[in-house]
């Protein structure tokens, strides 16, 4: 399937890029019978749609027959994009395939000099592309004149929305004369894009290429579980296992994006950090530090990411788990475009386990793969197939370089050359984090059963009949349940309702586990680090042996056979509620 047929020089510039084969968004504006009516579009980030409204608004713009744009004193097109990376890649987009065109293409967009934006629209600006607040100002200060244009585009329209752009949008297109035409792409249609669109759109096609199947096909998901305190370690190992030439790495804060990309660079790894308070200048050195290849890991927030396209992106990783479905899509199609594979990686808190099963469910992703942290060894062994397979080996060598080798081979033999070859290949890779293996199996959910009579016997019931373990931490460190069950839950992988009867001994501590968790609570603890409270099975305990000291003494917190209508005793207050009348205390 070619191009359809469109204004002759943006045909030989499409030629030209290598273009071949529409997508399935620049096929579906392009039919026959839209050429003058508003479009109402789902699309997704990579999905070419930059190139699609592009040709879309081609015979708005040209006079009939015309290959050139006639000279102008306002816009005739308005693309209007939510972040200035994004206005930026657009505008780049455009001036290519109007370039035989004789195209003149101004931006509008935050954090640039505003007067050599005032005068490149006073020098008659074809298309301008910008950022909403940007273009407002250039609006009211009267730089910018809407009266003449043509067509107006919003691209990622929920992106703006979401982003607080609502009053600058309808400011924007209230400026703009009836007449034009209305491009509207948007990952979405949800109710405030469709009230959107009836209010400055007439008779809209609507177009739907944002099937979320077809988005992801070519994305693969991973589910990586780890202990909470272990979160930060484990992105590094999920970094060094897959080496992606270009990963991008989610953060939900400011301060998060700062401490990994400390992290990150304390470990060797070449990465940025684009964050909200940076200025244009470093976030595009940042970018182009990415597209180049000086660095290979962007640490982001969702909204200082959002307008970032970096064609070979093979790996995203979320290291917190996002908000909604919609937010898991919009990262995770940050790969895999364009026909390219790419992984999408989950860190999953051990305790966050459930929501990220809900979380895949929502956003209909059925292809997720639950992993194990990357362990060193396995690294180092992807390491080795990386260098055994590496094409440095297999590339011919020039003159010089065989003169080197002749020399090398004269001085040391196979085995001494091959060792040095591993450690200068070794010596440039980041830094392996050693983690305790986790277990990948879902925890299985207790049977709901009559709450217990007491409290304190609940973990007894329920892992009745389970395993026994023991804890190298014991009343002589002041072991206490209110710590202990947590730290248990930790290094086991298992819920405060898995843990049995707890004997508090003086060097250790005796506990039990429900049998069906028993064999996934010994594989997480096996291979413990040296300096983690050491856990190992254990017999069961003796009938009569000690229990855990109660917080109250012993105590129980209530009168154990109160009569109906009696209010609680307190046994250490200074007064005793009884028969509804209050009896007082002298004090001395």
């Amino acid at each position: 399937m070619s191009f359809p047929a469109t204004v002759p020089s943006l045909s030989r510039a499409l030629v030209a890029r290598g273009y071949e084969t529409p997508t399935p968004v620049q096929d579906a504006v392009l039919r026959p019978g839209l050429e003058e009516r508003d479009l109402l579009v789902s699309a997704q980030t990579g999905s070419g749609k930059t190139v699609a409204f592009g040709l879309a608004i081609a015979p708005t713009l040209f006079p009939e027959g015309a290959e050139r744009l006639p000279p102008t004193e306002h816009p005739l097109a308005l693309v209007i994009a939510p972040t200035r990376e994004l206005a930026m890649q657009v505008q780049s987009e455009l001036q290519w395939l109007y370039a035989e065109a004789g195209a003149r293409i101004a931006s509008c967009i935050g954090g640039t000099d505003a007067r050599r934006e005032a005068r490149a629209l006073g020098n008659g600006a074809h298309i301008v592309v910008g950022t909403p607040g940007r273009l407002c100002d250039h609006l009211s200060r009267g730089t910018l004149d809407l009266s003449g244009l043509r067509a107006v585009v919003l691209d990622e329209a929920d992106e703006m929305l979401d982003m607080g752009f609502r009053e600058e949008l309808e400011q924007l297109l209230d400026a703009t004369p009836e007449s034009r035409r209305t491009l509207l792409f948007s990952a979405t249609i949800a109710r405030d894009i469709a009230a959107l669109a009836r209010r400055y759109q007439k008779n809209a096609e609507r177009i739907d290429t944002a099937s979320g199947a077809k988005q992801h096909a070519d994305i693969a998901y991973e589910c990586v579980v780890t202990p909470p305190s272990d979160l930060g370690r484990a992105v590094i190992n999920v970094l060094r296992y897959h080496e992606s030439p270009t990963a991008l790495l989610f953060c939900n804060t400011r301060a998060m994006v700062a401490d990994v990309q400390a992290a990150l660079l304390a470990r060797g790894f070449a990465s940025v950090a684009i964050s909200g308070e940076m200025g244009q200048n470093e976030r595009s050195r940042a970018i182009e530090a990415l597209r180049s290849g000086v660095a290979r890991v962007c640490v982001a927030t969702d909204v200082a990411a959002r307008g970032i396209d970096i064609p070979a992106l093979s790996l995203v990783i979320h290291g917190n788990l996002p908000s909604d479905p919609a937010t898991l899509l919009h990262r995770s199609g940050r790969t895999g475009r364009a026909g390219r594979k790419g992984t999408s990686v989950l860190m999953v808190p051990m305790t966050q386990r459930r929501k990220a099963e809900r979380l895949l469910a929502m956003a209909k992703i059925t292809n997720a793969e639950w992993i194990a942290i990357p362990t060193a060894e396995a690294i180092h062994e992807r390491d080795a197939t990386r260098l055994l397979e590496d094409e440095t080996l297999f590339a011919p060598s020039s003159a010089a370089e065989d003169q080197l080798a002749s020399r090398l081979a004269e001085a040391h033999d196979a085995h001494g050359l091959a060792t040095a070859l591993a450690r200068l290949w070794q010596s440039r890779l980041p830094r392996v984090e050693h983690i305790r293996p986790v277990s990948v199996e879902a925890p299985a959910r207790p049977a709901r059963t009559d709450r217990p009579a007491r409290a304190h016997d609940a973990h007894d019931e329920h892992a009745q009949g389970g395993e026994w373990f023991s804890l190298s931490i014991g009343r002589s460190e002041r072991a206490d349940p209110k710590w202990l069950i947590p730290l248990i839950c930790r290094l086991g992988n298992v819920t405060k309702r898995e843990i049995g009867s707890i004997r508090i001994n003086g060097d250790h501590t005796l506990f039990e586990i429900a049998a069906d968790s028993a064999e996934r609570f010994r594989a997480c603890i096996e291979g413990q680090d040296a300096d983690e409270a050491r856990i190992e099975p254990a017999s069961a305990p003796e009938a009569g042996a000690a229990r855990p000291p109660r917080r109250d003494g012993g105590r129980p917190p209530f009168r154990k056979n109160a009569a109906p209508g009696r209010g609680p005793v307190r046994r250490n207050g200074p007064a005793t509620a009884g028969k509804g009348k209050a009896s007082s205390r002298k004090r001395g």
